[in-house]
């Protein structure tokens, strides 16, 4: 009878079968292959499809000639056919004698007009033109050097099979850990995990819809500001910028699944993170130094939107003990 109420008990409180130390070494060496294994396989299906990812980590690029730097910016595109010929930043809505409207983005369209055996340029101005044409002036995207091309494919297919295998990997990480732990510890890192892969997408997606484009034009205004022209950018630069910013925002996005871990297992509680509030002002902005690109406007939204996480992580502290305290009172009534 003992070892029949016994045993529901160990059930319920969890964990695999016991194995020996080379038992658990051998699982760990399959879980480094099925995770080699499926890096490899995602590797090699990025490389191939480098065109679709550079149109991906293009998009804010393109997106970024849309957005106005300042409220006196005025742009005016000079094309020739289907060709731009160059950007002016004019401080008026005229050109001479063109009117270019009341719009912030005009083009002055070249076209060449034959009379007789000679060739003569006309000037015509579309003081509103479409937004196609608005995102064929984007910044370029050029390489300057022979190798560069190749490695950067082979730097973005990388980080690309990251992407694409993470749930395997993650898989492969939950059947070598998870027999290990009690059915409560179970139930809390699946949630954990659960809450930190949506928190790390919507960082993540956040970065891409909402913050690239204008970080990317903060960067081209910086340059006008010092003198200098962005008529171009380097390429490698350029993917290793968008690439780096996106993991650091949805690694930012991390913030409240580590405080509120913390609070789960006793080390804090809801006082002291709402005593926290002036150190976390200064984390938040180192945070936002190191898991960003060296660039005060994204150092500057990083730190904004992880202070803001803090104050979410503090609200559910304040909940969570809020529940307890009840819980506490019905059980003594």
């Amino acid at each position: 009878m003992a070892d029949s109420t016994e045993e529901p008990r160990d059930v319920e409180e969890g964990g695999g079968p016991v194995k020996s130390f080379l038992e658990h070494l051998e699982d760990f060496r399959w879980l480094l292959v099925k995770t080699s294994a499926a890096l490899g396989i995602s590797f090699i299906v990025c490389l191939y499809a480098i065109p679709q990812i550079v149109w991906v980590l293009k998009w804010p690029l393109t997106r970024a000639a849309l957005v106005r730097a300042a409220a006196d910016e005025r742009r005016t595109v000079v094309r020739l056919g289907t060709n731009t010929v160059g950007t002016l930043q004019l401080e008026t809505n005229r050109f001479g004698a063109l009117d270019l409207g009341t719009n912030w983005f005009s083009v002055i369209q070249l076209e060449p007009v034959a009379f007789g055996s000679n060739i003569f340029l006309t000037v015509r101005a579309e003081p509103n033109p479409p937004t196609a044409t608005m995102l064929k002036s984007a910044t370029s995207l050029v390489y300057l050097d022979p190798s560069a091309p190749f490695l950067s494919s082979m730097q973005l297919a990388f980080y690309g099979g990251i992407l694409l295998a993470s749930p395997f990997i993650f898989f492969f990480g939950a059947q070598f850990v998870l027999p290990a732990l009690k059915v409560k510890e179970k139930k809390y890192v699946l949630r954990a995990a659960f809450i930190g892969v949506g928190l790390f997408l919507s960082g993540v997606s956040f970065c891409y819809f909402f913050v690239m484009a204008r970080a990317l034009k903060f960067a081209e205004w910086w340059a006008i500001w010092m003198g200098v022209k962005v008529p171009e950018w380097r390429a490698e630069t350029y993917f290793s910028f968008v690439t780096k910013f996106m993991l650091g925002m949805g690694l930012g996005f991390e913030l409240p699944v580590v405080l509120l871990a913390l609070v789960k297992i006793g080390l804090l509680n809801y006082q002291t993170l709402r005593g926290m509030w002036r150190y976390m002002i200064v984390i938040n902005l180192v945070l936002g130094a190191l898991l960003t690109t060296p660039e005060v406007y994204t150092q500057v939204v990083m730190a904004v939107v992880l202070y803001a996480l803090y104050e979410i992580s503090v609200w559910i502290a304040w909940y969570w003990e809020r529940r307890d305290r009840q819980r506490e009172a019905a059980g003594t009534d």
